[in-house]
């Protein structure tokens, strides 16, 4: 039994909080967790927590804002009540998919090979093109340029002015001559300053441009006849295109979830598999990120008949170190799923056009992946594989948030098994699903616990 510590178990994962109860041989805290008729979360500890060292055990799964806003009352609660220290236990980190979000998703545009003919062994067979190219026949105009066409015309005709000195008929200097010296039979004038709509509107407000004879009657001060006002219409705005690839700015939460979990007094956090380890550069007080590595190399050792001729497979590039950590220490093969990103013209989301690196001809295919959540990339990865040759395909993974249809996704797809963790809750998926085998994590969290205690 470990001494001075205290459990406190959130309501996203209450099964894992009582098995690491289970294994550190302590009793289950006394928490009352609940909700006000309006929505807001009531957090009430009923035992003392004053000198202790408490741990929190809140995954980020299910309700992940009403989860992660009762991990935060929870640990200031803990602060209030004078406890030693405070550690939270997030098996599942909330927002962790945020930290790597590209604004450009679809990466360098795909063009078309170049219909240039080529000379055989010439230098005219390499085509460098760029981005904005320039635009060939029956092709639409470059969007590059800085102001549009009418910026391009505007300057053409500063270009012309400077060039003849105004002497042209057509030069915007030509034409202002003409309309002060009276051409075209003396029909254009040029209005002067107090003719204008600017100047009558501000001599209507002010008073200055009309003056009162004695008989009370207003009469012009001004000399020049009457004219007719004239009116500078706007130029016409062009609309912001934008171009291909562009996205505006995505905010990114990372930074925030740290910094919310640091004011609310959390001393430290116990995490499993982080989607991307400089998730914990964010942070200003100690990170312990947890491998599931050594369960699943485990199960592999002992559940896989000749895991050796099993080949090890990566549905992606992220998680290639991930994968070949596991091939290597176990002296296995190692396969690659290049997975290549193509916009769509029907739809703004993007299809992944995937591409198998590697054998695995009539051997069985072990992916491992870190999360899953629609399951989209595993079942149509299981599907490459079993094309490729393939007997059987086993899905690893860390964490099994099957989100959606994913769980409906599974049962009809390829994949002979897929074996899960449970630093989310899978009871409901097990009912559902046949080939969901889950591996405990429980003991891994409290294992730290005691080795920390010696």
């Amino acid at each position: 039994m470990v001494r001075h510590i205290v459990v406190l178990g959130g309501s996203s994962h209450p099964q894992l909080n009582d098995k690491i109860n289970s294994h550190l041989g302590i009793p289950p805290s006394s928490i009352l967790l609940s909700k006000f008729s309006v929505g807001e979360t009531r957090v009430e500890i009923k035992e003392s927590v004053r000198g202790k060292d408490v741990y929190i055990v809140q995954s980020g799964c299910g309700s992940v804002n009403d989860h992660f806003m009762e991990l935060l009352i929870m640990i200031s609660a803990c602060k209030t009540a004078s406890a030693k220290k405070v550690t939270a236990v997030m098996p599942l980190f909330p927002y962790s998919r945020q930290t790597d979000r590209p604004d450009n998703k679809a990466g360098a545009p795909l063009t078309r090979a170049s219909t240039i003919s080529s000379r055989a062994g010439g230098a005219d067979q390499y085509t460098f093109e760029s981005r904005p190219q320039t635009p060939h026949p029956n092709q639409p105009e470059s969007v590059g340029l800085n102001g549009g066409l009418e910026g391009l015309h505007k300057t053409f005709a500063k270009t012309r002015l400077g060039n003849d000195g105004g002497n042209s008929p057509t030069s915007p200097l030509a034409t202002h001559n003409k309309l002060r010296l009276g051409g075209n039979n003396g029909i254009g004038v040029l209005p002067k300053r107090s003719n204008t709509l600017d100047s009558i509107t501000s001599d209507a407000r002010t008073g200055s441009g009309s003056a009162t004879g004695e008989d009370g009657t207003a009469s012009n001060t001004s000399k020049a006849p009457a004219s007719p006002a004239i009116v500078k219409q706007p130029n016409p705005t062009i609309p912001f295109q934008p171009q291909p690839g562009y996205k505006p700015w995505v905010a990114q939460a990372g930074t925030l979830i740290a910094d919310l979990l640091s004011c609310a007094g959390a001393d430290h956090i116990i995490t499993m598999d982080l989607h991307d380890a400089q998730y914990q550069g964010f942070f200003d007080i100690p990170v312990d990120n947890l491998y599931a590595r050594p369960l699943l190399k485990k199960y592999i050792q002992y559940n896989i008949p000749d895991y050796k001729d099993a080949v090890i497979v990566s549905p992606d590039a992220g998680g290639a170190k991930r994968s070949t950590a596991i091939a290597d220490g176990l002296g296995m093969d190692f396969a690659l799923i290049h997975k290549e990103r193509r916009p769509t013209q029907t739809t703004e989301r993007q299809n992944a056009s995937m591409m198998l690196v590697g054998d695995v001809a009539h051997r069985t295919a072990i992916l491992i992946d870190d999360l899953a959540d629609t399951a989209n990339t595993i079942t149509r990865a299981a599907k490459l594989l079993k094309k490729s040759g393939a007997t059987r395909v086993i899905a690893l993974l860390t964490h099994g948030v099957f989100s959606g249809d994913a769980i409906d996704r599974i049962n009809a797809s390829a994949l002979d098994k897929v074996v899960v963790t449970n630093s989310v809750p899978q009871h409901e998926h097990q009912q559902r699903c046949p080939k969901l085998e889950v591996l405990d994590v429980g003991t891994v969290f409290a294992e730290m616990r005691k080795k920390k205690e010696k």
